[in-house]
């Protein structure tokens, strides 16, 4: 049986699984993460995004869900159908789209999309937000998710 892998050593390493994309717009996170899921840059998400009549300028990207999974869709990525509480860092599971920074302003809901992503004993949030000194994060305490969509 191989032996799991050193904590530490673990936190150390550079993350090859994922790789964050910076958004290029104040509401383009839910862009941003689908590239992230599809592999594939900020513009060449946005080009898709607009092509399907989504645009990082609508506001409606951080507080309606059907946005970013027409966009996963048309990537073919699989995603539940429905979002779920968060309960847990250890309940999550092995990839999922988060909502953080949940708010209610002029009674509608916003957030801030993350990616979250477990490999074996390494667990990221790549976090597309520009004036992050990493964007790949690993300080949970500061995350509060408020629900997620498990991605398949």
């Amino acid at each position: 049986m191989a032996a799991l892998p050193n904590p530490l050593e673990v936190l150390q390493r550079p993350w090859r699984i994922m790789n964050p994309v910076i958004q290029e717009e104040i509401s383009g996170c839910g862009i941003a993460a689908c590239a992230v899921l599809a592999g594939i840059t900020y513009a060449q998400a946005k080009e898709t995004a607009n092509a399907l009549g989504i645009h990082a300028e609508d506001t409606a990207l951080w507080s309606d869900t059907e946005y970013v999974r027409k966009l996963l869709r048309a990537f073919d990525i699989k995603a539940a159908p429905t979002e779920t509480p968060f309960d847990s860092w250890e309940s999550l599971p092995d990839k999922a789209l988060l909502a953080i920074k949940w708010r209610m302003e002029q009674g509608r809901p916003f957030w801030h999309w993350v990616v979250f992503v477990r490999k074996e004993a390494d667990v990221v949030v790549l976090d597309s937000k520009r004036a992050l000194k990493t964007n790949t994060r690993r300080d949970f305490g500061r995350i509060k998710p408020k629900w997620f969509i498990r991605i398949d």
